[in-house]
């Protein structure tokens, strides 16, 4: 059985903010942990977690990932963890399937539109997605518009991706220009509708000082939650966050308020 997504996830660095966006996010372990833990204090279930190498940058390691799981395992026990397996103009579709053949995670997330670049990508997606289904992987497929819902929809329909129940990361908007350019999420939903006999767990992510309400709005129509410095660094009001734990504090409370 698929574990469900948690309520509230944590999105605490991202692949490309640093320390001159805000002196907070984090970038080395001991500051993941350290983040984790404030976290989980003020109210998240969750955590999905990028690593860095020595000079900041963005990887996808599997004994970096290893060693970083375990800490996390001990210091926030009973917290869903997830890895990200996101390319960031760094990596191959290749080289992110071998990192998750080789880390086996129990949770991580993996866009669509990185699996499967060109058409002729399907063959060895459909393998991948086979391979993690077997092996009891739980995928978060990240959908970054109703479009890539649609298509996602397709390949479900098409049984190039396996089960009738999935986990995914919906995304509303850009680095580039917050929320100011995404779709409603009730677009997202009309496409996710339409795929017959599937079930989805769903969570939602969004960009800019919108994100409160924006996360508030996904609780009512249902979804999960992911908030941190990865997506927006400012609060509802429009003031900078103190640091990730001030997020999930703000995002719970409106959770609450609206029954989630």
């Amino acid at each position: 059985m698929m574990t469900p997504l948690p309520r509230l996830m944590v999105a605490p660095n991202g692949a490309r903010r640093g320390k001159a966006d805000h002196p907070a996010l984090p970038i080395a372990d001991a500051e993941l942990v350290a983040t984790a833990i404030a976290c989980q204090e003020a109210g998240a279930d969750g955590i999905h977690v990028h690593i860095r190498d020595a000079t900041g940058q963005h990887v996808i390691d599997a004994g970096h990932y290893r060693a970083l799981l375990v800490q996390l395992q001990q210091a926030v026990p009973g917290m869903y963890l997830q890895v990200t397996s996101e390319a960031a103009g760094r990596y191959s579709a290749a080289e992110q399937r071998a990192m998750m053949r080789d880390l086996r995670p129990a949770h991580v997330s993996v866009a669509l539109r990185e699996m499967v670049r060109v058409p002729s990508d399907w063959d060895a997606a459909q393998d991948f997605y086979a391979w993690a289904t077997a092996e009891g992987i739980g995928i978060q497929h990240i959908l970054y518009s109703p479009a890539e819902v649609r298509l996602f929809a397709e390949a479900l329909a098409a049984a190039r991706i396996p089960g009738n129940h999935h986990l995914i990361q919906l995304v509303q908007g850009t680095y580039a220009n917050g929320s100011a350019d995404s779709a409603p999420l009730a677009a997202y939903l009309h496409e996710m509708n339409r795929a017959e006999g599937m079930t989805f767990d769903w969570m939602l992510c969004a960009f800019g000082a919108a994100e409160t309400d924006r996360l508030a709005l996904a609780g009512q129509m249902g979804g999960k939650a992911r908030v941190g410095f990865e997506n927006s660094l400012w609060h509802k009001d429009g003031s900078l966050a103190a640091d990730n734990a001030a997020r999930v504090r703000e995002v719970d409370a409106a959770l609450r308020e609206v029954g989630c």
